[in-house]
């Protein structure tokens, strides 16, 4: 019996099948890996805010929880919008990985009252370390 070439068809002219199932399997695990990444994007791209320029701002660690409040005076918590009554409540678990530090980013337009109230309720939650979020000027 001879070795046939691979493509080559067989004597009775029957074709040579190439078998996609496990090509298939290799782009659905692909897929479910892109969906997966993509989902964990970064926290500080979810609230759209114009913060303030400085020229000595520093990288944050992902530890770090983030409270954020829009020019419109909403609160947000991680990306996730929220009251300033409950604030303190869902802020006191995350104080435990980031040793009491938390980051504020407030929008440059936005309304000081309600960036006071917040640092009030972090020092409510325990918050002893607050990181204000900048944008790096040149």
């Amino acid at each position: 019996m001879r070795a046939r070439a691979p493509g080559a068809r067989a004597r009775g002219g029957d074709a040579v099948t190439f078998d996609f199932a496990p090509m298939v399997d290799v782009v659905l695990l692909l897929l479910i890996f892109f969906f997966l990444t993509s989902s964990l994007a970064p926290r500080d791209r979810a609230v759209p805010l114009a913060l303030p320029g400085a020229s000595t701002s520093v990288q944050q660690t992902t530890s770090l929880p983030v409270v954020s409040v829009d020019s419109a005076g909403k609160v947000f918590l991680n990306g996730q919008s929220t009251t300033l009554d409950a604030l303190a409540g869902q802020l006191r678990p995350l104080l435990g990985a980031s040793d009491g530090a938390v980051g504020l980013k407030a929008d440059e337009q936005g309304q000081y009252g309600v960036v006071v109230g917040v640092m009030d309720e972090i020092r409510k939650a325990g918050g002893q370390k607050l990181a204000l979020g900048t944008r790096a000027t040149p």
